[in-house]
């Protein structure tokens, strides 16, 4: 299959050059092409070992409480026929996931053998990290990869250009409107493709919105082959049922009578937990939002959900392709929460990858309010609101009462417009400036890159 360009390229040449190198560990759900990319860095070096202690279980045995690195890499030289030489050699354990061995193994990787270069990665990998807390502080690194951002979408289609003409772009500097189309156009065909390797694969083969379904099929239906495997106290078909529960309440806090009346409220927060643990799902917590750390005043009583890939969520839903392809600037953002769950796994995929990504919202929870923030992102130290909306002529009244609220004078709108910004005179407040900037949805990775100035106005760094 052909290997398309992903984020985590670079960070890898990065990884191999750093002198303060550890061993590394690729963690993200399965089939979003943590091997794939392992085995393409894999050409950097002029040799490549490549282990999968799933369908070779006799290499287990060489990962041992009592390993000695050095003699476990001449057995996998052994077994394998090719050098392990440090500084030429990469050497990647897949499907590490099997055995707890092996990844404790790793922290002596960097005492003892620091000059190899060592990756590891596996699926339903965090299901065995639970069981090993202190598996590898301070000597193992992680990187989190998801499926395909929108910019590796569009770079697949070899339109690096476009997006290098995106990202220049900025509020005060909008596209041209032929740009602008081309992208919203580009957009749309994402929400039904979405990011998951073998779909896009599929759509820049074929152009087929049906055959990217039937690859959509096929990978949910490897991820319920998979439930099986999670935990032997929660059922398949309860697994099954939460997943696209979170589906159908995408963009609202999850309600868990909605699932079943039935069923204990604990039993599906137990199950979500295991969700998020295999990467199907992403919690989105809410905040307070009073400052930074966010995470220093979240209340996980209220949560919203992001699911994995948006390809696989419109085709778990049955969405007709022709809903999205053909509907208004306004109906496509509006309709449904497929905006609001783009811009939130944007945001999550142009996350320091070096980091596990954290998502906030806030919502108002004084009685007789419905007012609520899609996002709360930290940058430069301080709260950035961001909303998901048409156009700039909606209603505001969320985003205006909780940056008065919190003292705010810089939000983000992100919609189907060009880039743009605006100011609103607060008279409820001495007339405070309240500036917005407009952000495109296809330009979020732009937003990622973008810092708040001391005027707390976005401005490229």
């Amino acid at each position: 299959m052909t290997y398309y360009k992903r984020i985590i390229d670079k960070k890898l040449l990065e990884w191999k050059a750093s002198q303060r190198r550890k061993p590394l560990l690729i963690r993200g759900a399965r089939q979003v092409g943590k091997s794939s990319a392992v085995r393409h860095f894999g050409k950097e070096f002029k040799y490549f070992v490549e282990i999968n202690l799933e369908s070779q279980p006799s290499i287990r045995g060489l990962f041992s409480k009592d390993i000695d690195v050095h003699r476990t890499c001449e057995s996998i030289s052994a077994t394998t026929g090719i050098p392990v030489i440090p500084g030429e050699t990469l050497l990647f354990i897949d499907e590490i996931q099997v055995s707890q061995e092996a990844i404790m193994s790793l922290r002596y990787f960097k005492e003892d053998y620091p000059e190899l270069h060592v990756i590891a990665a596996g699926s339903l990998l965090e299901f065995t990290l639970e069981e090993l807390p202190s598996f590898g502080v301070g000597r193992i690194r992680s990187l989190y990869m998801y499926p395909f951002s929108f910019d590796e979408f569009l770079m697949a289609q070899g339109l690096d250009t476009t997006v290098r003409y995106k990202q220049q772009a900025s509020p005060s500097s909008p596209l041209p409107e032929a740009v602008h189309n081309k992208l919203v156009d580009q957009l749309k065909t994402f929400y039904l493709v979405g990011g998951m390797p073998a779909a896009v694969t599929e759509w820049i083969e074929t152009n087929s919105y049906i055959e990217c379904t039937h690859v959509h099929n096929d990978i949910l239906d490897t991820y319920q082959d998979d439930f099986a495997k999670y935990k032997s106290r929660v059922s398949p078909a309860l697994l099954r049922k939460v997943l696209r529960s979170v589906a159908l309440q995408a963009g609202s806090k999850f309600v868990y009578r909605q699932v079943a009346d039935d069923v204990h409220s604990s039993v599906i927060k137990d199950v979500l937990h295991l969700l998020t643990l295999a990467g199907l799902i992403k919690p989105v917590t809410h905040s307070d939002g009073n400052g930074v750390p966010l995470g220093a005043e979240e209340n996980d009583s209220y949560r919203k959900y992001l699911f994995l890939d948006l390809g696989l969520m419109q085709t778990m839903l049955g969405t007709p392709a022709a809903n999205v392809l053909l509907a208004s600037d306004v109906d496509f953002v509006n309709k449904g929460a497929a905006s609001e769950m783009f811009a939130g796994l944007e945001l999550v995929k142009n996350h320091d990858c070096f980091q596990k990504a954290e998502m906030y919202y806030w919502q108002n929870l004084s009685r007789g309010t419905n007012a609520e923030i899609d996002f709360l992102e930290a940058k430069d130290g301080m709260v950035l609101p961001i909303e998901v909306k048409a156009t700039t002529r909606g209603s505001m009244q969320s985003l205006w009462l909780f940056m008065r609220k919190k003292a705010l004078h810089h939000a983000v709108r992100t919609s189907l417009e060009n880039f743009g910004e605006f100011e609103y005179v607060d008279k409820e407040s001495q007339d405070a400036i309240r500036h917005v900037d407009v952000i495109p949805l296809y330009a979020m990775s732009n937003l990622c890159k973008l810092s708040v100035d001391t005027e707390m106005k976005i401005a490229t760094p």
